[in-house]
């Protein structure tokens, strides 16, 4: 039972590096980009390629996986996106939609359709057993490596100049740059620094989750999902819904391995039909 509340902590950190970033452009930047598996797949490729193909260690290529799709994502919001931040919620799932399938079929045709694999270093591999507890190695690595990355979040768009002017270009743009607050600068980097941190979680999680290139379609359900049901008012609420749909995902899993990934729908569901805005959503 403990074992497998590790591994379900562990998933569920890894579905919030790989999330959080949507939970940023859909909460506090008000736009739904579906094409967010894209960039996390882009990660685990920058990572595998250079893992396997050039021999770059593989903690050398989390840094440079992140760098690489924030770069792209910055170049695609400055060329597309930043075109769509005042258009319908429809105009946006279409076209981040569009992006998901071209990001696919451009995957397949360079990389091809074969599962790529990621060889962890030795001291990342096999499990510690600590009595009624065995402990994962890499799954201790991505908990502790996503907890940073939760508590620099929160302070970063709670306690610094940058987070309030992102709140304040969110809320009012207008009056915004009337105080000399460059919009289009605090979104470009904010889209790039979620892009990069899905690239990040798509290095991350190539191991654990596998990697091809319908990557995007298979995880963008599950991205939604820890949005959904954590609300979209913080960062703090899709962290406790990604720990929370972990362990039932695996749990779920373990225990009634027949039912799939139903668990983690019912979950949603229930919460759904419970918390509309969200089961960690601060009310209005």
């Amino acid at each position: 039972m403990l074992t497998i509340m590790f591994d379900g902590i562990a998933y569920g950190m890894l579905l919030f590096v790989l999330a959080c970033g949507l939970a940023v452009t859909l909460g506090l930047m008000n736009f739904i980009n579906l094409a967010h598996g894209a960039f996390a797949m882009a990660g685990g490729y920058v990572s595998s390629v250079l893992l396997n193909r050039y021999g770059v260690p593989f903690l050398v290529t989390l840094p440079i996986a992140f760098v690489a799709t924030a770069a792209a994502g910055l170049v695609l919001e400055r060329m597309l996106y930043a075109r769509l931040y005042h258009r319908s919620h429809l105009d946006q799932v279409l076209f981040s939609i569009g992006i998901v399938f071209m990001a696919i079929a451009a995957t397949d045709y360079v990389m091809g359709s074969q599962q790529q694999f990621i060889r962890l270093p030795a001291f990342l591999q096999g499990r510690v057993d600590l009595g009624a507890l065995s402990i994962g190695l890499y799954r201790s690595f991505i908990i502790a490596i996503c907890g940073v990355l939760v508590v620099v979040l929160q302070l970063i768009l709670t306690r610094t100049r940058f987070g309030s002017r992102l709140r304040a270009a969110v809320d009012d743009p207008r009056v915004a740059r009337g105080l000399g607050i460059e919009v289009n600068a605090i979104f470009a980097i904010t889209f790039a620094v979620g892009s990069g941190l899905a690239g990040l979680g798509g290095a991350l999680g190539a191991e654990i989750l596998g990697l091809d290139p319908t990557f995007p379609l298979k995880f963008m359900i599950y991205f939604l999902i820890v949005v959904t049901v954590g609300g979209t008012s913080s960062i703090t609420g899709p962290f406790f819904a990604s720990l929370l749909l972990g362990i039932a995902d695996v749990a779920g899993k373990y225990y009634v391995p027949q039912f799939g990934a139903f668990a983690i729908y019912s979950l949603m569901i229930v919460v759904l039909l419970l918390r509309p805005q969200g089961l960690f959503a601060r009310g209005r």
